[in-house]
């Protein structure tokens, strides 16, 4: 297993990253999945816009790019993370930006695990697979 926190021109999140690694693998477990390789770039809206046209030929903000590099049973990929966009969705939906964060970082590992949210119903899946990996979140997972 190797996880890599990176930040591209924004200062990286206050994370225990420690404590978000095992977060993330017992996540995966419960999924039936072993973690490999993950790669989390931090970054502002006008990086993920720029990835977002170059690698999907997509014009807007995201919160989120997940590039999956799994295979059937360890998950490995790498995910590009707009904190601009992170906290404007905190603010709209009225919810921590702690929080937020965290929910966005295991969205993608559970995009890996082979969890949809585009599809009919899917997104209600997904959000339920966000609340359970929530749940289970070390008190420790931000540094002081």
């Amino acid at each position: 297993m190797e996880i890599s926190f990176m930040a591209q021109d924004i200062e990286m999140p206050q994370l225990n990253t420690t404590a978000v690694e095992e977060w993330i693998q017992e996540v995966a477990h419960r999924h039936d999945k072993r973690v490999g390789a993950l790669t989390y770039v931090f970054c502002d809206d006008e990086y993920i816009l720029a990835t977002n046209r170059q690698f999907l030929g997509h014009d807007y903000y995201t919160d989120i790019i997940t590039f999956d590099y799994s295979n059937s049973h360890r998950i490995a990929g790498d995910m590009v993370i707009s904190l601009d966009t992170v906290r404007s969705n905190a603010e709209q939906l009225g919810v921590d930006y702690n929080t937020e964060l965290l929910r966005v970082i295991v969205h993608g590992v559970l995009h890996l695990c082979g969890i949809n949210d585009k599809g009919p119903g899917e997104r209600e899946i997904m959000e339920q697979h966000e609340n359970e990996a929530l749940a289970i979140l070390p008190e420790d997972i931000f540094t002081l």
